[in-house]
């Protein structure tokens, strides 16, 4: 057996295979798409997935503003955000956040299940939502992906 001939492929940035992805999220469960699109992101979906390097796709999730929750999560969830100032602290809501902003949830919840490191603030830039069924991403031709 030439042992030669069995050698393990590291990627790298340059050999990575980045595509575009599309996840329409209309009466999806927030947590159930976002931890998808997170592995999606992350590129574990491939074959030749390393975990040091940016291996996912590009992912546009559209109908962000038809998400659902399961329970009585809309209103009794709560998500804190702090300003480091005293007083500062902030509480808000799902249905609070999602009426200001309707991106903001799903984007929140992807981030949080992303590594907490320079890899994941740089797999964030690949996520791109969008309320509506519109997006400026069509000349990408993005494969539309069902969970």
């Amino acid at each position: 057996m030439d042992h030669n001939s069995y050698k393990t492929i590291n990627a790298n940035k340059a050999t990575a295979d980045k595509g575009w992805v599309l996840v329409d999220a209309k009466d999806q469960v927030l947590g159930r798409i976002a931890s998808q699109v997170a592995s999606v992101l992350r590129g574990k979906h491939k074959a030749s997935y390393t975990p040091n390097v940016d291996m996912g796709d590009h992912v546009v999730v559209i109908n962000a503003d038809k998400v659902k929750m399961t329970g009585k999560k809309w209103n009794d969830r709560v998500l804190f955000s702090y300003s480091g100032y005293p007083g500062g602290q902030r509480e808000l809501t799902p249905k609070m956040i999602s009426g200001k902003n309707p991106t903001k949830l799903v984007e929140h919840s992807v981030r949080g299940m992303l590594p907490k490191n320079s890899l994941g603030r740089q797999l964030f830039r690949s996520l791109h939502v969008y309320a509506g069924t519109e997006h400026p991403h069509t000349a990408q031709q993005p494969k539309e992906l069902k969970f």
